[in-house]
């Protein structure tokens, strides 16, 4: 599969994994907290931030998170819709703000 944006293939799982309908509803009560920035850009890219709720991170499944960096992975479009990040086609999970793991940047 070509990869345009550069993202860091093995920081992601090797397929998007669907969450259960346990897992949704656990995420539930977050979702209208999920604050979205003003997007940005570069010569190259446009780019926003998604921040999630802190406490949301503890609901998301375990093999969504990337023990080595502290932070989620990177998320594959249908991960990052299934959690409840609900943004416009085309954006790409590149990276996770490891300081602030709730924070997840796009382009």
């Amino acid at each position: 599969m070509p990869n345009p944006m550069n993202i860091d293939m093995s920081r992601r799982n090797k397929s998007p994994r669907a969450l259960t309908d346990n897992e949704r509803a656990r995420l539930e009560e977050y979702i209208d907290s999920i604050h979205y920035s003003a997007r940005y850009s570069d010569s190259e890219y446009e780019y926003r931030h998604v921040q999630l709720p802190k406490a949301m991170l503890k609901a998301i499944p375990k093999d969504y998170h990337d023990a080595a960096h502290g932070t989620l992975k990177l998320l594959w479009e249908d991960e990052w819709r299934g959690i409840g990040i609900t943004q416009s086609l085309g954006w790409e999970h590149y990276e996770v703000h490891e300081p602030e793991p709730h924070i997840l940047l796009f382009k």
